[in-house]
């Protein structure tokens, strides 16, 4: 089984044109990964146990360079959040090595908090779990509470907590930590407009001081929006990799054509992008 090495990356050359604008050097380095669990099913009166292999991602390499914001996106069960704790560390490759140049952080996983202590006390329970020292936590505190929004509720157990209000307390307090590469998974999809526009500012923070974000979303529209780039996965297989609008308007129109109950057009989409995708980084076509 391999696992996350954090190890630092070594700096590469200019010259490539997709990352000529961004400062160049790579936080992540995915080299041939892939994901299997074995799954158990009953067959029969007796109730005879067979072991079936899924494979939740198959081998995938890709570099995440300094100021990218890479969406993930794919339907459910495509490996998207397999991958993202593989890169987090939490969840070790069948096969393949993840390199990372500072310790991936897992939004709502990197913050040990407590259901019976009040929002307040997670802030600091979380920060200090997180790395932050005692006399980070009064600055830390204000930005967190200022990100989550979540009023007087700040006072209150978390268990009298909403998943939403506990998500976006989760979501600052990871922030909050300064990571170099954050790993985000449907944490957006929780809150109002104003939250979501507070949650863009942060987040670009972490881009401009040479961080990279991850996002899986299976809103193709809040990849397009937000992210600079988009990895597609398709039930595990690797459909393409390009500028975010090109590939989440791909796979929203594939998406939408399944939804309709045309399979056969989807499938054609499918495999339209797959080749696609295999000739490369796909650019964004101006459309």
């Amino acid at each position: 089984m391999s696992s996350t090495k954090r190890t630092i990356i070594p700096r590469v050359a200019p010259g490539n044109p997709r990352i000529d604008s961004l400062s160049q050097q790579p936080n992540i380095l995915v080299n041939q990964v892939s994901v299997d669990y074995p799954v158990y099913t009953q067959r029969g009166v007796r109730g005879r146990r067979v072991r079936k292999i899924v494979h939740a991602v198959q081998p995938l390499s890709f570099t995440a360079h300094e100021g990218e914001f890479i969406g993930l996106v794919g339907r459910n069960g495509s490996g998207k959040s397999s991958l993202l704790r593989v890169i987090a560390g939490l969840e070790s490759s069948t096969t393949g090595t993840v390199y990372a140049s500072a310790r991936p952080s897992l939004v709502g996983v990197g913050a040990a908090l407590n259901q019976e202590l009040t929002g307040r006390q997670n802030i600091a329970l979380g920060c200090l779990a997180m790395g932050l020292k005692k006399h980070q936590l009064a600055e830390a505190e204000h930005k967190v509470i200022e990100l989550a929004g979540i009023g007087e509720a700040i006072d209150r157990p978390m268990r009298t907590y909403s998943s939403g209000m506990g998500a976006r307390l989760r979501f600052a307090i990871s922030l909050a930590a300064k990571p170099r590469i954050m790993l985000i998974d449907e944490a957006l999809s929780t809150g109002d407009a104003a939250y979501a526009e507070r949650s863009a500012q942060a987040m670009q923070e972490v881009l401009d001081d040479a961080g990279t974000v991850f996002l899986v979303s299976h809103a193709a529209q809040t990849i397009e929006d937000l992210c600079n780039r988009a990895i597609w996965l398709d039930f595990g297989e690797f459909v393409m990799d390009g500028d975010a609008r090109e590939v989440a308007r791909k796979y929203r129109w594939f998406a939408h054509n399944l939804a309709q109950g045309d399979e056969a057009k989807a499938a054609q989409l499918l495999a339209d992008a797959k080749a696609l995708g295999a000739q490369g980084y796909v650019q964004d076509s101006g459309a």
